[in-house]
C-alpha cells in the first residue's frame, strides 16, 4: 500500500469523499449531517490518498489548520472492502507525521454518535474525548477526540 499527498481536487480522491459523504448520509438519515463550514480545497492544508499495490483508491484523509498549532482530521475514510485491511491506521499515521513535521501539536477529530466503529478506531490509536469545539460545540450527536502529537 501506498499513501502519498494529492491535490483536494483528484479524481480519485473526490471519488473516496463523495462515498464518505453518501455513506454518513445513509447513517444519520439526511444528505447534510455535517455542522459548520465543509471542508474544501481552499481550507485543506494537505490531503492524502492511500492505493492498494495494484493502484486501486482505498482510502484518504485531510488536515484543516485550526491555528495554535492544532489541526482537525477531515474526510477520514476507508473503502469497506478495505476496512481490516491497515489502510486506516497508515492513513491515520501519515498525517499525524505530516503534522509533526509542520510544527503541529495536536490533532483533533469530529465523528458522530452513531459511529462507534470510529469511535473506537481513534479511541484505540491515542485519541482521548474533549469537549465539543468548534462549530460540534453545540451538536449533541458530535463526538469530538484529541490527540496530543
Amino acid at each position: 500500500m501506498k499513501i502519498e499527498q494529492t491535490p483536494w481536487a483528484d479524481p480519485d480522491a473526490s471519488l473516496l469523499r463523495s462515498r464518505q459523504r453518501v455513506e454518513i448520509a445513509e447513517i444519520y438519515g439526511t444528505p447534510d449531517s455535517e455542522p459548520g463550514v465543509p471542508p474544501s480545497e481552499a481550507d485543506i492544508t494537505v490531503f492524502l490518498l492511500a492505493r492498494s499495490d495494484e493502484g486501486i483508491p482505498v482510502g484518504c484523509g485531510g488536515l484543516r489548520e485550526l491555528g495554535g498549532g492544532v489541526g482537525e482530521i477531515k474526510r477520514m475514510y476507508v473503502a469497506p472492502a478495505w476496512r481490516g485491511s491497515g489502510a486506516a491506521e497508515r492513513i491515520l499515521r501519515a498525517l499525524e507525521d505530516w503534522a509533526r513535521s509542520s510544527g503541529w501539536t495536536a490533532l483533533r477529530l469530529e465523528t458522530g454518535d452513531r459511529q462507534p466503529a470510529a469511535v473506537r478506531f481513534y479511541t484505540r490509536a491515542g485519541y482521548r474525548p474533549i469537549p465539543n469545539f468548534g462549530a460540534y460545540a453545540d451538536i449533541p450527536a458530535s463526538r469530538c477526540f484529541e490527540r496530543v502529537l
